[in-house]
């Protein structure tokens, strides 16, 4: 592919590059897609992203505006396709969760150690109340931005309801990504080491939770046994 300079207009037609990106990496990948299918090549990489979280949006999404920049796709397109992607993906996820249901969920939960089915039960009053915001907050945190349409398709959330929420949330976190693409030009890799981080540090936070909720609920174990045989 022939590298791109920063920021003249440049015709629809003309391949798209990443500068300090190897051709056959990821970038590479997600610049082949917009560079054959244009918007809706962009829209395929985020749909996949949804569905692995391991695929970086803060890749797909800042390249995608740093394409607009360059005339390879108008913003509107970029906005709307990305936008459709995180739609299709969330939706496939909702239904792999609405498939599965609660009687498996239980039923699985079940036979997993230290958790006990009040958890799952808390867990599920929790969803009930707070289900709307989590879905549309969820959206723009990493991580969860895939997993959240998971207990959504659990619980059965009103698909109507569900695809307002993710179309929302959705928009926002692409829109913040693709224009930061469009205004930083080729330091678009710049967003990736930003969004890098809170990434990261989302991921600490599920660690340190878990390592906490495992601890407590050992102890608790541990004391319960010595009870027994005292």
């Amino acid at each position: 592919m022939i590298a791109l300079a920063s920021r003249p207009a440049l015709p629809t037609a003309l391949p798209l590059a990443l500068a300090g990106e190897p051709a056959d990496g990821f970038a590479g990948w997600a610049a082949g897609l917009v560079e054959t299918m244009g918007g809706p090549g962009a829209g395929l990489a985020i749909a996949l992203e949804n569905l692995f979280p391991p695929l970086p949006s803060e890749v797909i999404l800042p390249l995608t505006g740093f394409a607009a920049g360059q005339g390879v796709l108008s913003l509107a397109s970029a906005l709307f396709w990305t936008t459709l992607g995180s739609v299709v993906g969330a939706v496939a996820l909702y239904w792999i969760g609405a498939l599965f249901g609660q009687r498996r969920m239980h039923a699985l939960w079940a036979r997993l150690p230290l958790v006990k089915v009040s958890d799952l039960e808390r867990t599920e009053r929790w969803f009930a109340r707070h289900g709307t915001k989590a879905v549309f907050l969820g959206r723009m945190v990493p991580i969860f931005r895939s997993l959240i349409s998971v207990p959504a398709g659990v619980e059965r959330m009103p698909m109507h309801l569900f695809l307002t929420l993710t179309t929302l949330g959705s928009l926002v976190w692409n829109s913040v990504l693709v224009m930061a693409g469009y205004w930083l030009g080729d330091r678009w890799d710049l967003v990736e080491g930003y969004v890098g981080v809170l990434s990261k540090a989302v991921l600490v936070l599920v660690l340190v939770a878990l390592a906490a909720f495992l601890a407590v609920r050992l102890r608790g174990r541990g004391r319960a046994q010595h009870r027994r045989t005292s």
